[in-house]
């Protein structure tokens, strides 16, 4: 039976609402401990005890979300991201952010699997499917926005202090969730036999498949690189104050919901390749106007603050988008797997990407953050063009 998406589209972009609001309030957690004299370095791998969860449990998932069903895996671990968000407001320790960023990744992994895995299942047409993706994903976007202005508000307020209660409403949020899931019927993709994890990887992957994986990674790890350390940025080089760099970090992610939401529309009419590559040449051609002006006229660098959100319009296409080419190639047998993997190469990304943030923070080289983010775009740009001349295969 085809599933209907518009019956529920609202529970599937709240799923991926509430995993992103818990994912990105990484900025402000490394913007609260740093005050508290946590380290830079510490801070930076504290994005590992989130990342390399994701990788590992994705290994193992596709077994457990076929033996336990797509919806009941996806609504136990939304339940569980709700539960450990009642817990974080009354625990003061750092080991336990550790602890609790460890459990967020481990569920991300299960839900984003079965997200995608319930869109693969329903939809064949590449270009239907790169567009409801930007749909879901453009939620995403709003989950950053809302928890860099909700949690600006509160670290701003007379109530400072107190912060960390916001996570109570993201409790509420998986609660309502939870209750939409309940009401809807979800059609479950065929269980297959698993030969073994490796036979299982060695029947997928190829050379454009580990192409592609290098451009998972890569666009991730530029993403990061704004994600969790602009708000840092702002207020360590640019000098606003703390409320202030999550309000201007916020408006990039309005940016990019703006752009995913736009490009569900664009992509019926383009190219996806060509569309991808445009969006890549606009981020660099907004890049160095960023380095021009920090490099030549000091005095207008706050001008950064507004620079900087425009890059979300083209940067956050290009993981929906890429991913659909893809995966629209991939037999639904395989699906789980396959997401398995960008779940993997896309926590690695993150990971390696915050450890290197950390580093350039640690050691006062700010001045060379664009010119950081450039360098990584452009090498981003070489792996994708290699990967569109070996997409051809069929999965």
């Amino acid at each position: 039976m085809s599933l209907k998406l518009t019956h529920f589209s609202l529970p599937l972009k709240l799923t991926f609402l509430i995993f992103s609001m818990v994912l990105n309030c990484m900025g402000i957690v490394i913007l609260q401990l740093s005050e508290a004299n946590i380290t830079y370095e510490k801070l930076g791998f504290l994005e590992s005890f989130k990342d390399l969860p994701i990788a590992f449990i994705s290994l193992f998932a596709v077994n457990f979300i076929s033996k336990m069903g797509t919806k009941k895996a996806l609504m136990s671990a939304l339940a569980i991201v709700g539960i450990c968000s009642c817990i974080l407001p009354f625990v003061e320790v750092f080991w336990f952010y550790k602890l609790w960023f460890a459990i967020i990744g481990a569920c991300f992994a299960i839900g984003k699997i079965c997200v995608f895995g319930i869109i693969r299942n329903n939809i064949s047409d590449e270009k239907s499917l790169a567009k409801t993706m930007n749909s879901v994903e453009a939620s995403f976007m709003i989950g950053i926005f809302v928890v860099n202005i909700g949690f600006g508000w509160l670290i701003s307020g007379k109530y400072s202090e107190f912060w960390k209660f916001g996570f109570l409403f993201i409790s509420l949020l998986c609660l309502v969730t939870l209750y939409l899931f309940s009401r809807i019927k979800i059609s479950e993709s065929k269980k297959t036999e698993h030969q073994g994890l490796i036979s299982d990887l060695s029947g997928i992957v190829n050379i454009p498949v580990t192409a592609f994986l290098a451009v998972i990674f890569f666009i991730v790890f530029i993403e990061q690189s704004f994600n969790s350390w602009l708000p840092s940025f702002y207020r360590n080089h640019l000098k606003v104050n703390s409320f202030f760099a999550l309000q201007a970090s916020s408006f990039m992610a309005l940016f990019s919901y703006l752009g995913r939401t736009a490009t569900a529309y664009i992509i019926q009419r383009f190219s996806l390749s060509k569309y991808y590559t445009a969006c890549l040449g606009a981020i660099m051609s907004v890049l160095c106007i960023i380095i021009l002006i920090q490099y030549s006229d000091s005095v207008n660098s706050k001008a950064l603050l507004y620079l900087f959100p425009v890059i979300g319009l083209f940067l956050s296409p290009l993981y929906p988008v890429i991913n659909s080419k893809m995966i629209a190639q991939v037999n639904k047998e395989k699906i789980n797997l396959f997401t398995s993997l960008i779940v993997i190469f896309s926590s690695l990304g993150s990971s390696v990407s915050s450890i290197i943030m950390s580093l350039l923070f640690g050691y006062q080289l700010l001045n060379f953050y664009p010119l950081y983010i450039l360098f990584f775009v452009v090498i981003l740009l070489l792996i994708s063009l290699i990967y569109f001349n070996l997409a051809k295969k069929k999965i």
